[in-house]
């Protein structure tokens, strides 16, 4: 007797969007969503609640140790935002059977700041002059990036000029890529909303995020990524985070959208090391203590991420989309808390074997 190819969850609450569903039956059919239990494993789901793959908005890869440790997190996606050499990002996507990816490859960096500083962080990765940033944008577009990054300082700080960050996005948009622009100071900020950059990554550790900017955020359209944890760990013994917290309900009450990443990474030269896939669930809680409700925090690691990085075929349970796919006990939509309590994890169908603690 042949083995069922398909797995059917029921009697489970699923995570919409928008609220939870009554218990209904969901279809994991190879590596998508399916809509046809005939002939399916039945796993009993009552009493959970599935949840679409999360997505870490904000990550770095090493390994593919590093993409098991997300998947077994229920972080079915990273978006890593550095990854070179071109060599490492290559055999990263011939894994399969964890959690998925996309990159920014090489980032784009000024001669003076703190990643110019890192340890084998390569010369062509800094930007002087516009053409610098075009030349950029067209090694990483020739080597499949995903999406640009680059990194805006404060002026003088040593960063890129703001008519190259301006260059950079420009020429990766005529590329069709999007691009993610790091700044941690309000003046960086300030520089990088300028730049007209898809996405802001962090928040100024040091102050707030100006009024005037998020107006121009608003105006633009422009998507913020604070990755709380890591300010929060860059702080730690220094200062209170109030002022973090404060910018992301700013930018949440002006209704910009926002996204949950965490700057998961080992990276060394890094200002602070954050554990891959346990501190997404962090990170959800940090924007819940900023006062943004539990249905948008879910969202912001579901449904809007993979909307706005084009990722068409996840961040809901859907027939026909990847089966990346969360089941958790207690409700997340009441406490964000009970992101951590994984019962099981699929990435494109594939089981997952929770993490410890999880």
């Amino acid at each position: 007797m042949t083995a069922p190819t398909r797995t059917a969850l029921t009697n489970v609450r699923v995570f919409d969007g928008h609220r939870l569903t009554d218990p209904r039956t969901v279809v994991i059919d190879g590596t998508v969503i399916g809509a046809d239990p005939t002939g399916a494993r039945e796993i009993d789901a009552s009493d959970a609640v599935l949840l679409p793959g999360l997505i870490d908005a904000h990550v770095h890869l090493h390994s593919p140790q590093t993409l098991d440790t997300l998947a077994s997190w229920g972080v079915t996606t990273g978006l890593d935002m550095a990854c070179w050499p071109h060599e490492r990002v290559m055999s990263l996507r011939e894994v399969t059977g964890s959690a998925d990816f996309r990159t920014a490859g090489l980032p784009a960096i000024g001669p003076a700041g703190n990643h110019a500083r890192m340890p084998g962080m390569p010369a062509e990765a800094i930007i002087l002059t516009p053409e610098d940033a075009r030349r950029h944008v067209a090694a990483r577009a020739a080597e499949g990036v995903d999406y640009i990054k680059g990194v805006a300082e404060a002026p003088g700080d040593g960063g890129p000029t703001s008519e190259a960050l301006r260059a950079l996005v420009a020429a990766a948009r005529a590329h069709g890529l999007k691009t993610v622009i790091h700044a941690v100071t309000v003046g960086a900020y300030t520089v990088a909303v300028d730049s007209g950059a898809d996405f802001i990554t962090h928040t100024p550790l040091i102050g707030t995020i100006r009024p005037e900017d998020i107006v121009m955020m608003q105006a633009g359209n422009q998507v913020a990524i604070p990755t709380i944890t890591m300010m929060e760990g860059i702080l730690a013994g220094k200062a209170p985070i109030a002022g973090l917290l404060t910018s992301v309900a700013d930018l949440h009450r002006a209704g910009i959208e926002i996204l949950a990443g965490t700057d998961a990474n080992t990276q060394p030269g890094s200002p602070h090391s954050v554990p891959h896939g346990e501190s997404l669930h962090h990170e959800l809680e940090l924007m819940a203590r900023a006062g943004i409700g539990p249905v948008d925090v879910l969202r912001s690691a579901t449904v809007l991420p993979a909307r706005a990085f084009g990722l068409t075929d996840r961040g809901a349970v859907e027939p026909g989309l990847r089966a990346d796919l969360v089941l958790v006990d207690g409700d997340p939509t009441t406490d964000i808390t009970a992101t951590r309590k994984i019962r099981a994890v699929w990435c494109a169908g594939h089981p997952i074997t929770p993490a410890t603690g999880a």
